[in-house]
């Protein structure tokens, strides 16, 4: 960063052999780093990224480096759409029905339960083309905005077709039909299902699935609540996510039907079906040719609630998750819309991908900048030929054909005998409410029992927290420190410091004091407060008795104001609710889809001390952390991200937990975090390092004692009874 100082690999100055400035006293006003009225110079004061923002994708310099990010994104994705670890398969109960003869295809009515209750709509084509007992490719295609029925309209398709854009009257009205109809012909087994909201598919309304605008108060309670809820978000529950699931079992569906060769199955939708797309082959092994139109993009990422979920793009965009195929065969066309520039942002790093991994004729994108968004004639010719290539199906002729479209009940797959399943609000709280059952015994089942369930328990649910959180422990190459300022205190020195993150643009104002009455031990206390670094000092300056017993002990202390705390804020009031996008649309997926909460970014400032104190050359002999004023459960996520690291934690937690947020604005909002086992599986992810806690009643949480009897150190975790003092933490600490 520009004003800071070149000083790397330097003492924090509380460490320091120096000459004390005799005479000085520390003022008893705010203790400040920058000027009164000035903020640090941090990026993340700058307005939030939305789904308009910019998403390249830059390629790693190798294979190896491309392996472990491929992996990373992999698990943000799963953890993002809440299915890590797998929710169980339950059975299908597949029902096919009301078969439709056409000329060289079949249509059959389809609907199976992706989870007991929840059911999945959609057609069945079937190439009709008199060979028997035949193994066939299959398509999966999702159908994107617009539903499996988009109907363009009889008016409008003469200009359609004397665009280009479409070449027959009758199928070409039915565009998604149109390509499933046309890829039976050429001998495979296409499966079209239902997006949420769509044609059959209305348990969950339309409305709710694409168009919901403002928070519904009804569904937010935390013993039964909907979707979009900070419930739902705390436990990774969406659309999205559904629609994923949904996905997944189609798979599932079409590898059980006997005429499909499950070996060979490729993907192919538009626009949010494109998203589908991406994702789907991004998780799942079984495809092995995916066509994904219309999204493929460094610009906008998809702008319906369904296209987005709360932690999915931080980082990435839908060039990289559908790089995540490689270096299986992918294509796509390039539209004037949002993928314009495709070809030179976007499309050259997939090439530069596939050339690196061997594979340079697998990927593909198609340039036809001369139509709108579309899934249009011209674009499923294009994936006819990929498919026809990639599907094993070695035709010499692929033109895609009319045919006598599908009346409405035809296409319909409810009917008298059939009846449509019950939807609606009770409905959509039950399978909430089912979602979260069946992920608590998943997590549940998973409490370490002995050293191989601790390993596991920390590779799940220590890997989601590790992705929600996002980041660890910075490497101290990166961080730069600015010197202010230095005084004489009452027993101790004072030291004003700015200490920058440069790799990320993130500036911390950091205060350190050093004691002078005794002999420092070597310990450094790192202090997080609710309110930042003046959580240290009382309303006339002086030091609060918890931090004068440190430095009395013999330990430094040191504080920074983390994000939003202290000098980032205009005025002097902790923020209440924290930054959202300015979409009107009031659903956490908008903002969180694409950076970090609050809380996290507190969190990552905590690993910026902590790698900053722990890895300098005159390094402390303990390094120390201690979460207290509302600061206990950041203290606890970073500890938990830092391991050994931290010598001793103690941590006051107030008797907070994640289900208590009412709202995805409150400052300790954090997706995912009671999926996991909210703040007791942060205290678990301690083990086996000591850890002291305050606030829980003198009592350490099930899981958290469970996890450090597991590791063998069932001594290193204790509870005090006291609630309203960290006096007895603060003496833990101390202790040798």
């Amino acid at each position: 960063m520009s004003h800071l100082s070149v000083l790397r690999r330097t003492l924090i100055p509380a460490f320091l052999p120096m000459l004390l400035l005799m005479g000085m006293e520390v003022a008893g006003e705010e203790r400040r780093v920058n000027e009164p009225g000035q903020q640090p110079d941090d990026v993340r004061l700058r307005p939030l990224k939305d789904l308009n923002g910019y998403f390249p994708f830059e390629v790693p310099a190798g294979p190896a480096a491309w392996e472990a990010r491929a992996a990373e994104l992999r698990q943000r994705v799963k953890i993002a759409t809440g299915i890590w670890p797998q929710p169980k398969r339950t059975p299908l109960n597949a029902v096919i029905h009301g078969r439709v003869q056409r000329d060289g295809f079949t249509v059959e009515k389809v609907y199976f339960e992706s989870v007991p209750d929840h059911f999945v709509t959609g057609l069945l084509f079937r190439p009709d083309d008199g060979k028997k007992d035949v193994k066939r490719p299959a398509v999966l295609s999702p159908h994107g905005h617009g539903g499996r029925m988009q109907d363009y309209g009889a008016d409008k398709m003469k200009a359609l077709i004397e665009s280009g854009a479409e070449k027959f009257e009758q199928s070409g009205r039915f565009p998604k039909l149109a390509r499933c109809a046309h890829l039976a012909r050429m001998g495979c087994v296409v499966f079209i299902y239902d997006m949420l909201g769509y044609a059959d598919s209305q348990q969950i309304s339309y409305e709710l699935a694409h168009r919901i605008r403002k928070r519904r108060p009804e569904f937010e309670d935390n013993a039964s609540w909907g979707l979009y809820s900070p419930q739902a978000e705390l436990r990774l529950q969406s659309v999205m996510g559904l629609q994923t699931w949904n996905s997944i079992r189609g798979l599932d569906f079409l590898q059980q039907l006997p005429d499909v060769d499950g070996k060979r199955i490729g993907v192919t939708g538009g626009s949010g079906g494109g998203t589908q797309t991406i994702l789907l082959c991004a998780i799942d092994e079984r495809p092995v040719t995916a066509f994904p139109n219309g999204m493929v993009s460094t610009a906008m990422q998809g702008g319906c609630t369904c296209e987005n979920c709360t932690l999915l793009r931080i980082g990435t965009g839908n060039v990289e998750l559908a790089a995540l195929f490689a270096p299986k065969p992918q294509a796509m066309t390039a539209a004037n819309d949002w993928t314009k520039e495709m070809m030179t942002k976007g499309y050259p790093q997939l090439q530069q991908l596939y050339s690196m991994l061997g594979a340079k004729d697998r990927v593909f994108c198609r340039p036809m900048l001369h139509f709108p968004h579309n899934y249009n004639y011209v674009s499923r010719a294009t994936m006819y030929e990929w498919f026809n290539r990639y599907l094993g199906l070695q035709l010499k002729e692929y033109q895609e054909r009319d045919y006598e479209i599908l009346t409405a009940a035809e296409a319909a797959v409810w009917n008298d005998e059939h009846p449509q399943p019950a939807g609606g609000a009770d409905y959509e709280r039950a399978l909430t409410k089912y979602l979260s059952d069946e992920s608590d015994k998943q997590i549940a089942a998973l409490q370490p029992k002995d050293e191989a369930s601790l390993v596991k328990y920390r590779e799940v649910v220590g890997g989601a927290f590790e992705t929600i959180i996002g980041r660890g422990v910075p490497a101290y190459e990166d961080i730069a420190r600015e010197k202010i300022d230095k005084q004489q205190g009452p027993g101790y020195i004072y030291f004003e410091d700015k200490v920058a993150l440069e790799s990320h643009g993130e500036e911390l104002p950091l205060i350190s004091l050093f004691p002078t009455i005794t002999k420092w031990n070597g310990d450094v206390v790192i202090w997080v407060d609710g309110v930042g670094k003046q959580g240290m000092f009382g309303p006339n300056g002086e030091l609060h008795s918890q931090v004068k017993q440190l430095l009395d002990g013999g330990a430094s202390v040191v504080s920074a104001d983390l994000f939003q705390q202290g000098e980032f804020l205009q005025g002097i009031e902790p923020v209440s609710q924290q930054r959202v996008v300015s979409n009107p649309r009031e659903v956490a997926a908008y903002s969180f889809c694409y950076n970090h909460t609050l809380f996290a970014r507190r969190v990552h400032d905590v690993l910026t001390v902590i790698s900053y104190i722990k890895n300098d050359e005159h390094a402390p002999k303990r390094l120390q952390l201690i979460g207290l004023n509302g600061g206990g459960p950041i203290a606890a996520a970073a500890r938990a991200i830092a391991g050994d690291m931290i010598d001793k934690a103690a941590i006051d937690t107030r008797g907070f937990r994640f289900t208590q947020v009412k709202s995805y604005r409150d400052p300790n909002f954090l997706p995912g975090a009671v999926k996991y086992g909210d703040l007791p599986a942060m205290l678990a992810l301690n083990a086996p390092h000591a850890l002291w806690l305050g606030g829980e009643e003198g009592t350490v949480p099930q899981v958290t004692q469970a996890a450090y009897a597991a590791s063998g150190h069932r001594d290193r975790v204790a509870a005090s009874a006291l609630q309203s003092t960290m006096d007895a933490g603060v003496a833990w600490l101390l202790q040798d």
